[in-house]
């Protein structure tokens, strides 16, 4: 069941995914500020360009907003755009420089009079003021170290149940969660990668912001989904006594169901928008994240071992955990972002959640429970209360 309705979930935000996008003619001159991106140290400088293209008959002015001068001084601060002598075509780039004040991130606009004269929807710029290039550097390298040890998390549990031929040990209550975790995480991610009608609901509502998806964010959820899948399969070939997901993860995943099923019925009655319906498929990813390790821990606890539970997956984890907390950190000082961290705790509280779960299955694996041995049977419903070892107990052909 999880397995269709992760299928389904995929079919469903990805049925719109090649939707075509809007062609549009511009009249007269544009504006745009060249590169809409711009990182600048403190007290050093850095230089955008503004350049104006098209149809211009009459002198302009560009004005640039001086809301936040107490983090970067702009110069110069007014650009007087003559109308070409010949023609009335003007293709001409004027430099503007940046001095890092203090750290900070916000959106340098500027406005262009008369108004109406040139197309100013692109006159902005991202600008980034930071207090390190070093940390800039080191931020991005952890970033790369942490992406890693969370992709190479999955192999672990694969291979010991491999070598074991038994996933005895494994909740499959923890499992078939993670697998519909993952599976809303991809299609959250697919979805708004690749399909440019959901990406310009994006940018509708957010004018000034950057599609949040990028290609490693969809490259690790697709490769967490396979790999979960995979290890699902283990559970229908190895050895794994009477497991079997519980009658409350089972509730769980319909309760997910229903709201999923919920959610599309409200966008094909244009109550929702396709948008709104990833929000919900983030919220699931969010919600199975604060409760996938507790079948395991359980189940660790009633067998008093962690015998066929891979250890090396969860040092991955914690690794990365560790290292994505430090990176926000990093970012927090460097950009004086602390709000991002403290103000919407989300982010961090979930990597704090999962890094204290890692640190209790540490403790079960190395202190609790560290002299285990594989021949303990333990009969029961669920799978957190639930393995039998060194028998052949469950059916092979039934769902685990």
């Amino acid at each position: 069941m999880a397995i269709v309705i992760s299928a389904a979930v995929l079919w469903l935000t990805l049925l719109f995914a090649g939707s075509s996008t809007n062609a549009q003619t511009t009249i007269g001159a544009t504006v745009v500020l060249d590169p809409q991106d711009v990182t600048v140290i403190v007290g050093e400088r850095s230089e955008f360009f503004v350049k104006v293209r098209g149809a211009l008959t009459q002198a302009a002015r560009l004005n640039f907003s001086t809301e936040h001068a107490d983090l970067v001084e702009v110069s110069p601060t007014s650009l007087s755009i003559e109308a070409p002598s010949v023609g009335n075509y003007i293709d001409r780039s004027y430099e503007i420089t940046l001095f890092g004040v203090t750290p900070g991130q916000f959106d340098l606009t500027a406005a262009i009079l008369p108004t109406g004269l040139i197309d100013d929807a692109a006159a902005f710029i991202r600008v980034t003021v930071a207090n390190s290039q070093t940390i800039i550097v080191v931020s991005s390298v952890i970033g790369w170290i942490y992406f890693a040890a969370w992709t190479v998390s999955f192999w672990p549990q694969m291979i010991i149940n491999y070598r074991r031929q038994s996933v005895v040990g494994l909740s499959f209550d923890f499992l078939t969660l993670n697998l519909v975790g993952h599976t809303v995480y991809a299609a959250f991610n697919l979805a708004l990668f690749w399909s440019g009608y959901i990406e310009q609901e994006y940018l509708d509502r957010n004018p000034r912001g950057l599609n949040p998806v990028l290609a490693n964010d969809v490259a690790f959820s697709i490769h967490a989904t396979i790999a979960t899948l995979l290890t699902v399969a283990q559970c229908f070939i190895y050895e794994r006594g009477e497991q079997k997901v519980s009658r409350i993860a089972w509730g769980i995943i319909c309760i997910f169901g229903i709201v999923i099923v919920t959610a599309g019925i409200l966008v094909g009655t244009e109550t929702f928008h396709w948008l709104d319906f990833l929000y919900v498929l983030s919220y699931i990813k969010l919600s199975v994240t604060l409760i996938k390790y507790v079948p395991q821990a359980v189940l660790n606890f009633r067998r008093k071992s962690t015998v066929g539970w891979s250890i090396e997956n969860v040092l991955l984890d914690f690794t990365g955990g560790m290292l994505s907390m430090l990176q926000m950190l990093l970012n927090g000082y460097n950009y004086d972002d602390w709000a991002s961290i403290f103000g919407d705790p989300t982010k961090f509280g979930l990597g704090l959640f999962s890094v204290l779960f890692d640190i209790l299955f540490i403790v079960q694996h190395y202190v609790l429970y560290r002299n285990a041995k594989e021949t303990k049977p333990l009969q029961d419903e669920s799978s957190t209360t639930t393995t039998t070892t060194g028998s052949n107990g469950g059916s092979k052909d039934s769902l685990p």
